[in-house]
């Protein structure tokens, strides 16, 4: 299902970890699958508030918690930098579909990264 908000549509997911050799392209590729899949959930199950929109986050956060240990393989991890850099993508989702009184700490709450 193709992503219509074009604010998303446009984004260029996780580029800083792109930017930065730690970060393996393959493992990066699929953090960046989790966040369109994402969008792509929200487009589909329309939230109507934040506790249904937290319920599609938490899916994804832990798909980024399964990711890690992709990361982990490859000699890399979501440390520090990476962990701000993923919320920040999931903040612009949320406020890209209206929540933005969403708390970034709630939309990745299950995260153990």
């Amino acid at each position: 299902m193709p992503i219509t908000d074009q604010q998303v549509a446009g984004h260029a997911f996780l580029r800083p970890m792109y930017g930065d050799s730690y970060f393996p392209d393959h493992v990066v590729d699929r953090g960046r699958a989790i966040l369109l899949r994402l969008c792509e959930r929200i487009e589909a199950d329309q939230p109507s508030d934040l506790a249904a929109l937290y319920a599609l986050t938490q899916a994804a956060t832990e798909e980024f918690n399964l990711l890690d240990a992709e990361f982990a393989a490859a000699g890399s991890g979501i440390e520090t930098v990476a962990r701000e850099w993923i919320a920040d993508e999931f903040w612009l989702v949320a406020s890209a579909y209206g929540f933005t009184d969403a708390d970034v700490e709630e939309l990745i709450a299950g995260r153990d990264w």
